[in-house]
């Protein structure tokens, strides 16, 4: 299972483990069973630490990582290789006493939440944002007693996938019940859990001073904002709903300059790290309401947050970003993640063998649904224009693919289900306004982007699409108010533009700081 450089690399990661573990393997007849066993086997071979048991358990193969002699633990269902190994390093090293790296505060509040716990998360191997999740309720079940968690690989387990009516991971499950679906973060989960800490986060933040350079966002633009702001030794905020922000739901990416490749969560973490290391207050999970500007040049701008507290600064950037774009048609808000899909990368895999369709034919939606072909019975790709807009490559990709029937000139009007699930939709023929259904049990959309700025409509100059107007300096129509990144009106939206244009605003807020007349410097302080 592992070759010579995994091998290698685990073993000097389990030479940290402090307290002897058990691997308890329940195991059947099967082959996945006798690659985990072969796995498991790999592992304790590695560290005199570990041990291999066996037990039974109602879902083979699977196994728990037991600290020796107590009840310390976590359990994965499946083979936990591909995105989730790094969730399996991290367990063995957690369950052996290793101490995790988060913020002595946070771990501090998990350990305090009071109740009973049991987690349940369906995940895929090809999913980037599942590990996330199963990291962040496996560190949590380390550390409270109260809390319990298993992993379930959603391909292994395809009767309960069924019977939960899983089809979007990671889904979660609480005590038995439905408790989240997609990407969460460690933070966001014991908020969710810990029902005081949204009024403890208030109330830390009502008690902030004024900043020089607030940034409400935290993706790539408001990541690069962050660091050359800080660089000029002033006081910065990042006041964002979800650090790291559209990236995190990105694969790969290959166009990122000087890397060939890397993957959205870790560009992610790394964009956190960076801005952290230069001494920025970053305030996660923090929603944005309204935005009321100073009413003097100079004068504090103020920005309101969903949990009712209020932060305020001589300059703000708004680096908000978007969010993917809906078709906006009857059926798409009642099958969201019941066979409507945003994300073909990570709940691809529960379609296998089935028929699906992708909306778009730009280069996100070609590229899905290339990577569908892979795995599914059949693609049908929807586009509104009357020729894909993808490139070339591309487009001789997907025609190439036997399995792949391409409509141009539709429009879809409606997705249908009986009441749990997808099982087609209806488009119209833009040529003759006919109507046609479609039979299938997966849409995955693919429409582009919409900027995140409903709630800034009464503070900035905003474009009949919703995107911030900005000039050439990154100067919104406010004075001291700047934006950048994928909510302006820059073109191209892409992660590389948005680190240069959070760049370009963050230098326009210290430039417009430092011209200020000095009374109003301290008039505003």
């Amino acid at each position: 299972m592992l070759d010579a450089t995994m091998t290698q690399q685990l073993k000097t990661y389990l030479a940290n483990i402090r307290e002897p573990i058990e691997l308890v393997a329940s195991l059947g007849d099967d082959a996945k069973s006798r690659e985990l066993e072969t796995l498991l086997n790999e592992i304790a071979a590695l560290s005199d630490k570990i041990e291999v048991v066996r037990a039974d358990d109602k879902r083979a193969p699977s196994f728990m990582i037991r600290r020796t002699g107590t009840d310390i633990g976590v359990r994965f269902a499946g083979i936990p290789m591909g995105h989730e190994f790094t969730s399996l390093v991290l367990a063995l090293l957690q369950v052996g006493g290793h101490p995790s790296k988060t913020a002595q505060e946070l771990i501090e509040q998990i350990r305090d939440i009071e109740g009973d716990f049991e987690f349940e998360t369906y995940f895929s191997l090809s999913c980037q944002n599942c590990p996330d999740v199963v990291q962040a309720l496996n560190l949590m079940s380390v550390l409270n007693p109260n809390i319990r968690h298993t992993a379930i690989d959603g391909a292994l387990f395809k009767d309960e996938v069924d019977s939960r009516k899983v089809m979007a991971v990671p889904s979660v499950f609480l005590n038995g019940e439905p408790f989240a679906q997609g990407r969460m973060d460690l933070e966001q989960i014991v908020a969710k859990i810990d029902s005081g800490a949204e009024a403890k986060a208030a109330e830390k933040i009502a008690g902030k001073d004024p900043f020089d350079v607030l940034i409400v966002g935290g993706g790539p633009a408001g990541a690069a904002s962050a660091i050359y702001a800080a660089r000029k030794g002033i006081r910065v905020g990042v006041a964002a709903e979800r650090f790291g922000g559209q990236v995190l739901d990105t694969m790969g990416i290959e166009n990122f300059i000087s890397v060939p490749y890397t993957e959205g969560p870790k560009l992610g973490a790394q964009l956190e790290q960076h801005v952290k290391e230069n001494n920025v207050d970053v305030m996660n999970l923090q929603r944005a309401e309204k935005l009321i500007p100073a009413q003097t040049e100079g004068g504090l701008h103020e920005v309101t947050l969903a949990n009712g507290a209020s932060l305020k600064a001589r300059t703000v950037i708004l680096s908000t970003g978007a969010r993917w774009r809906q078709m906006n048609v009857p059926g798409e808000d009642e099958y969201r993640n019941k066979g409507v899909a945003y994300c073909p990368h990570c709940d691809g895999p529960l379609f296998k063998g089935k028929r699906v369709a992708v909306i778009g034919g730009g280069n996100s939606g070609v590229e899905a649904a290339i990577d569908l072909a892979g795995i599914v019975a059949h693609v049908t790709l929807i586009e509104f224009d009357s020729q894909l807009r993808a490139d070339a490559v591309l487009q001789r990709k997907l025609g190439s693919l036997p399995n792949v029937k391409i409509i141009t000139s539709a429009l879809t009007t409606e997705v249908r289900g009986d009441g749990e699930k997808v099982v087609g939709l209806t488009y119209k023929d833009r040529n003759d306004g006919t109507l046609h259904e479609v039979e299938l049990e997966g849409i995955f959309v693919q429409i582009g982007l919409v900027p995140n700025t409903e709630w800034l409509k009464d503070a900035v100059a905003l474009t009949k699409h919703g995107e911030i107007e900005i000039d050439a300096r990154g100067e919104t129509s406010q004075p001291g108010i700047f934006a950048a990144g994928d909510a302006t009106t820059v073109p191209y939206k892409q992660i590389v533009i948005a680190m240069g244009a959070g760049s370009t605003a963050a230098l326009s807020a210290f430039d417009y700081l430092i011209r200020l007349p000095a009374e109003e410097l301290t008039e505003a302080a």
